[in-house]
């Protein structure tokens, strides 16, 4: 009879086992996929961040500030955007300076239309009030959207395309 009463005792142990087993499996399954989304959406706020950011440097120029001001452009794109602005670098700087330009812009908002893990479209709603120092002229409101691609590159999103939007 002792015989009979072990065999079922190490069933039971076998079958509990089991259960824990897959309990811990299934408990480490959603701890990936919980931090899996919290990198997603980590990502997602990172991206719509970048954007904003290189939407008020291209929005907030001062002919005081002209250099400085570019430098937070090209800080904040890469590739084919990053290549217009070194580009136009000169003349922007110029037109600038000379006409004392003195732009502030206002980031209105950003929403998020498509991610992958290292791409990531954004659109952007900014305003800009501009006013020439020395000039007589009442300052200018301008509304600006865009439509922003970025690129995660060295761990930082970088804006790699803009395009205006009606």
């Amino acid at each position: 009879m002792a015989g009979l009463s072990v065999r079922p005792a190490r069933i039971l142990i076998a079958a509990l086992s089991g259960v824990l087993a897959v309990l811990v499996g299934t408990g480490v399954w959603i701890a990936a996929q919980a931090r899996e989304e919290q990198g997603r959406a980590g990502d997602w706020r990172a991206a719509l961040v970048a954007a904003g950011a290189h939407a008020k440097n291209l929005m907030s120029l001062d002919y005081r500030t002209v250099d400085a001001d570019m430098r937070r452009i090209l800080d904040t794109s890469t590739g084919p955007a990053r290549a217009e602005y070194v580009a136009n670098g000169d003349k922007l700087k110029s037109t600038t300076v000379g006409n004392k330009v003195v732009q502030h812009g206002v980031l209105r908002a950003t929403g998020l239309v498509s991610m992958t893990d290292a791409v990531a479209r954004v659109l952007v709603v900014g305003d800009v009030e501009i006013r020439w120092d020395g000039s007589k002229s009442p300052p200018q409101e301008r509304y600006y959207r865009w439509q922003m691609d970025l690129a995660k590159a060295g761990g930082r999103w970088l804006v790699s395309k803009v395009v205006q939007v009606p």
